[in-house]
This record gives C-alpha cells, structure tokens and sequence, in this order.
C-alpha cells in the first residue's frame, strides 16, 4: 500500500491551483478580522505589537512590522524574478505585445488616483495622503477569480491579465521606493546595493550555496532597512539579478527554478501571515463599519479599486484599440477587457502594504484604509466574478454582434472554436490535392481530356 502524503505535502500540491491560494490569503485575513473585533481583541493587539528582535542594531520591530518588513522581503524577491522573467523572456519581451497591457497597467493605476481624488475633493478633506493605496493587482487573487469564472475566455486573456498585473506590480513597488522613503542615507544604499551586486554576480557564476547567497541576501535586505528604504525593495532587486540565460546542462532558467522552490514559502506562508497582521483592524471600537465607509478616505479606496481600475483599464484599451488601432491578442476583443478590468482590482497585499505606509499606526483613516482595501478588493472580486459569468455566456450564446453585415459569433473566439477552424481548413486544403471518391466513373478525368475536350 503506497505511504500516504504528508499534510505538509499535499498543502504544497494544493498550493498549485490558484483559487486555492487565495482562498488561503483571505481566510488569514478573515481570522485577523474576527480575532481584532471579538471581545478577546485586546490579546491580538498585544501580539502584534510586542517588539522582538536586537535594538543595537536597530532591529527591534513589532510583530506584524516584521511581518510586513521582513517576511514579505521573500514574497518581493519572487516578484522580482517573475518580473526579470517576464521583461527577458516572457509576455514582457517584446514592446509591440506588451505595449497595450503595460499602458493599460498605467492607466489603471491613473484610474483609482482619480477616484480618490475625487472624493477628497467633492467631500472637502484634503486628504490625499492615501492616493497611492489602491492603485496594485494582487496577482494571486486575480488569476485565483479568473481561473475560476473566466474558463471560456481565451488564453490570451490570462496573459493580458498577468502582463497587467506583472507591470502594476513594478508600479506599485516604483511608488513605494520613490514616495514612501524619507530620511534616505545614501552610504547604507551604496552598501545595501554593493551587495546586491555581489549577489549578482555569484549567481551568474552559478554559485548557489545556500549558505552562501541568504545571508548576502539578509545583509542585503538589513542595509536597506538601515537606508530608509522600504526594505522589501532589497527582495525585488536581489531577484531582478539572477539570470534567465541558460547554460549547457540547465532544463530551465535559474529565474523559474527559484521561483517554483520558494513560491510555497510564500504564497502558503508569507502572505496568509502578512494578511492576517495587515488586515486586524479594531472596527468596534473605530466608529462602527458605517463610521469607516462614511469616510471619505475609506470610499475614495474602496470605490477606487473596483471603479477606478475599470475606468483605466477598460477606457485605456477602449482609446488604444479604437483610436490608436493598437491590437489585443489573439481571440481576445474589447467586451473581455471589461471584466478583466473589475479583476484587476483586486488590491489586497500590496494594497494593505502602502495603506500601512500612508498613514501613521495612530492616525484613524489608517484603520479605515485597510478595511476599505478588503471591501474594495472583494466588490472588485464579485464585481469581476459577475461580469466574466455575463461575457462567457455571451460567447456561448452565439452571435453577439454584426460587422458590415455579416455575423459574428462569439463563440468562434473561443478556444475550442479557434482550434476547430484550424483542423477545419487543414482537411479543406488535404481535399484540394486528392481526388475525390465520389466521382462517378463518367466524371474521372484523364491526362489530356481537357484538351480533348
């Protein structure tokens, strides 16, 4: 009888369908979420806060700072090899395809800047503080909602998606390097980077000793901490120095093997233990949940993720497509650009990330922002969920639309339809250059009957 896995090996396998992985973010940040409202709250604020660590060096950080500024450094340095991936050798490469989701990436970033302004402006608060919070994709939650309802969606759509995503993440990781850095000492940077670049460079050379590489990879990040710079930045750029190019005797990049060894560290146990310290927030004791959502901080966060991102990126695509005559990928058109852009705002981790750094722990829009990032995140989720139901039917109906005329079926776009049109024509074109068997004898020519004829 063969032995039976382990939990830690099925969590791992479990790990590898996306839905699965988000589902497990969003129970760490339910549990938070009940503990931080329950009457035994005291005991979670207590937790999060007590400091650990070294003060000589400037290391003693509450639990939940750890949480965000040094668990999520793993999570960062992922990140930073899918982007190094992508830009060398992914859907990033070539500028002509990417350049309509990389400018639909920036134009859904404009989108919920505009929102929230909007509603700091018409409510009169002046608080702009805020105005960077809902501008991130959360790569896991969305592919997780769009492997779930977008199944008869063409491929390209989860590549338009994840190019989107890809480079909302660089945006959102350019936004917290530039606007959330204060007091930066440059000698701790020029260290911090001088040792990135050692990394680099023994990595080229495929050294890869793990006892090696994570402590240049900790000093690294500690430096950067030291500098004033958010220290998650030290993950992206350590991944960002890795190779993609591949020697004789490597089945795969250094990027993805690296990348598929520690994507279960941290999807299954760096960002559940983030969300569940970023997402304890004491509602009751706040104003109530009316209190937060009256808020013009809180609306201008939560309309702005679901909202604001459809704005940007369907009406960016709509002007690049429309007007510019830019082209989408193949099989995918304008009607699924709209739900892909609901999906998209989906802000969760980064989300939580800056509304930690907007605010300071004791200012209340601070509480309200992070609650308003999970309501926005989950309107963004049905939102995205209804809409991809709506157009998947839309393509299963049939013909949804005429051009000139004729005729368009929806369903001719999808995948299954796409490869039976292809199987289609081959056959046509093997007919062409056979001789058809049902000819009557009468019928068969011969060598020379047409000029007999």
């Amino acid at each position: 009888m063969p032995k039976r896995p382990g939990i830690i090996t099925r969590y791992r396998n479990a790990l590898h369908n996306e839905s699965f992985a988000g589902i497990v973010l969003l129970i760490g940040a339910l549990l938070a979420l009940i503990w931080s409202n329950s009457p035994i709250r005291e005991s979670y604020f207590t937790m999060a806060e007590t400091e650990v660590g070294w003060e000589a060096i400037h290391l003693s950080l509450p639990i939940a700072h750890w949480a965000s500024d040094g668990l999520l450094a793993l999570f960062f340095f992922v990140v930073g090899l899918e982007l190094k991936q992508e830009f060398t050798i992914g859907s990033l490469h070539d500028p002509r395809k990417a350049a309509v989701p990389i400018i639909a990436a920036v134009c859904g970033m404009a989108g919920p800047i505009g929102v929230y302004c909007l509603f700091q402006i018409i409510s009169g608060s002046g608080i702009y503080g805020g105005w960077a919070i809902p501008v991130a994709t959360d790569i896991a939650f969305a592919l997780a909602v769009l492997s779930i309802f977008g199944r008869g969606l063409p491929p390209a759509a989860r590549t338009f998606l994840m190019t989107l995503a890809v480079a909302d993440d660089l945006g959102g990781i350019i936004v917290i390097a530039v606007f959330f850095s204060s007091g930066i000492s440059f000698l701790w940077l020029a260290i911090s980077l001088a040792i990135v670049a050692i990394f680099g460079a023994l990595v080229q050379k495929r050294i890869t000793r793990w006892w090696l590489l994570w402590p240049l990879a900790i000093l690294a990040w500690y430096a950067m901490h030291r500098a004033g710079v958010h220290a998650t930045i030290a993950g992206v750029a350590l991944g960002m120095v890795v190779p993609t190019r591949q020697i004789a005797g490597e089945r795969q990049p250094m990027t993805k093997r690296l990348a598929d060894k520690l994507d279960f560290y941290s999807s299954g146990f760096v960002l559940p233990i983030f969300s569940f310290f970023a997402a304890g927030v004491n509602i009751v004791d706040s104003g109530g949940i009316g209190g937060m959502m009256t808020d013009p901080v809180a609306a201008g966060i939560y309309l702005g993720l679901p909202v604001g991102k459809c704005i940007g990126i369907f009406g960016g695509v709509w002007i690049m497509t429309r007007l510019l005559k830019l082209k989408l990928g193949n099989g995918i058109d304008l009607a699924d650009i709209f739900p892909i852009s609901f999906v998209a705002g989906i802000g969760f981790t980064v989300s939580l990330l800056i509304a930690q750094l907007s605010f300071g722990a004791d200012d209340p829009h601070e509480a309200h922002a992070r609650v308003a990032v999970i309501v926005g995140s989950l309107l963004a989720m049905v939102l995205g969920a209804i809409t991809l139901q709506i157009r998947k039917n839309q393509r299963l109906r049939g013909p949804v639309r005429r051009r000139r005329g004729k005729s368009i079926d929806a369903s001719d776009h999808a995948p299954e339809a796409l490869e039976r049109k292809g199987r289609n024509r081959e056959l046509a074109r093997d007919g062409e250059h056979k001789p058809s068997t049902h000819m009557k004898n009468g019928d068969r020519k011969t060598p020379g009957s047409d000029k007999a004829r």
